[in-house]
This record gives C-alpha cells, structure tokens and sequence, in this order.
C-alpha cells in the first residue's frame, strides 16, 4: 500500500479575517473530497489569515496512481483564483 501525501503552502491575498481563509479552504477542502476522494487537513498557521499550509493525502496499491493524482491535485491548486500556491512537497509511505 502507497500513501501520498501533497504539502501546499497557500496564500491567500484576499483574505482579512480568519472567517475568509476558511472560507477558501473548506471550498478547497469540498473539492478534493468530491472529486478526488483524498482527505485534506491544515497543518501550520492556523492562526495566520493570508498564510495557510495544507497537506493531502491519498493512498493505492500502485505507486504511479498515487503519484498522478497527487500530480492532478497539485496542477488544480495552482488554478485556485482565491489562493496562490507559494510553495509545494510530495511525500511517500
């Protein structure tokens, strides 16, 4: 079993409360739901209103399946109009 995991580091220039960026992050957080099936959780800056980081995760049989959806993921995040991905890492288990 192959797990994968997409860390995004998003900002989130529109952002002037904590109630947008959550805003912007549980849209983000309903699509990789719906269409990709992976769980999404933030993990830093909770406390920071344009600043998030947020890891994905997936896992498969077949580490290419893994890898092309987490590659998928990664090209829709930097489409996102509401966050600008500022920096990103894929890690496998």
């Amino acid at each position: 079993m192959i797990i994968g995991l997409l860390i995004l580091d998003l900002h989130i220039p529109h952002a002037r409360s904590l109630k947008d960026k959550r805003m912007v992050l549980n849209r983000i957080r309903d699509r990789v739901r719906s269409r990709y099936n992976a769980a999404l959780a933030e993990l830093e800056y909770q406390d920071k209103w344009q600043r998030a980081r947020v890891g994905i995760v997936t896992l498969n049989s077949q580490a290419h399946v893994v890898e092309e959806l987490l590659q998928r993921l990664l090209n829709e995040a930097t489409g996102i109009l509401d966050a600008e991905v500022a920096g990103h890492e894929f890690r496998y288990f």
